[in-house]
């Protein structure tokens, strides 16, 4: 059974069509990389999940309803840049995601909801391995630390879906191994669905169970804002196929994302 629908999705903006005939079904649970050039509309597409923006054409639908226009609880989100607050401690900047919700005029809870709302944060922060930094600020924590902590922000409201806009790239290969086992293991705890941009093919594999191309397949050197990208390749992934697939299809892939 779908948990997510996109029915021939259009994204425009004036005479610029971003993304064309865009149509997909997810189950829940799956962890789909999205894969292919700067400017093909991956991040575009996850703006749309999120309900920052709306399909200009077409329609999305999560567990068989239209998409709540706007961002909500049942979608976290994870960017490159650390959406973190670097006033608030490490334990603040989780809680608050609690507290924010049930309390909009204050952005406070007191007493035993507060107690609550910090404790549920504390316990998901020793999950992502911060359970030392509690009261350490943002800017004491190295990079890998501070997307541990986003990731935090992001689940701490219990979403269905995550979404993550190239949350390693600006990491070292050896600090984006241990997130990616991170990322892995939360998933497989949490029986989420993922979508995950990326720039890096070999992370698209390694990581997703579904793999997401986008590309141009229309192009007008007269008129080149007048055709948007669709996905070109939907490539399942499984434990038996995942090592074969790169050598199989990476040259021919490679391309797409050649300055990406």
């Amino acid at each position: 059974m779908s948990f997510i629908q996109v029915n021939n999705v259009w994204q425009e903006y004036g005479d610029q069509i971003v993304l064309e005939r865009l149509n997909l079904i997810v189950r829940e649970g799956e962890f789909c990389t999205l894969v292919g050039a700067s400017g093909c509309g991956k991040s575009t597409f996850l703006r749309l999940l999120l309900g920052q923006e709306r399909p200009s054409r077409g329609q999305i639908l999560l567990a068989g309803q239209p998409l709540v226009a706007e961002p909500d609880a049942s979608r976290g989100v994870v960017f490159q840049r650390y959406s973190v607050f670097p006033h608030l401690s490490v334990l603040d900047n989780v809680a608050i995601g609690l507290e924010l919700p049930r309390s909009p005029l204050l952005g406070r809870l007191f007493g035993s909801a507060k107690h609550e709302a910090r404790e549920r944060a504390a316990e998901l922060l020793r999950k992502v391995g911060l359970g030392h930094a509690l009261d350490k600020y943002p800017s004491q924590l190295s990079g890998g630390m501070q997307q541990r902590l986003a990731i935090a922000q992001a689940l701490i409201t219990r979403p269905r879906v995550l979404l993550l806009d190239e949350p390693f790239g600006a990491l070292d290969p050896g600090i984006r191994k241990d997130m990616h086992a991170l990322l892995l293991e939360l998933w497989r705890e949490t029986g989420l669905t993922v979508f995950m941009v990326t720039h890096d093919l070999s992370e698209g594999f390694s990581l997703g169970t579904r793999l997401l191309v986008f590309d141009k397949v229309r192009h007008d050197p007269h008129a080149p804002n007048a055709f948007g990208a669709r996905i070109t390749y939907d490539i399942p992934l499984n434990s038996d196929r995942r090592a074969a697939l790169p050598a199989q299809l990476a040259e021919r892939l490679q391309p797409q994302l050649q300055g990406a």
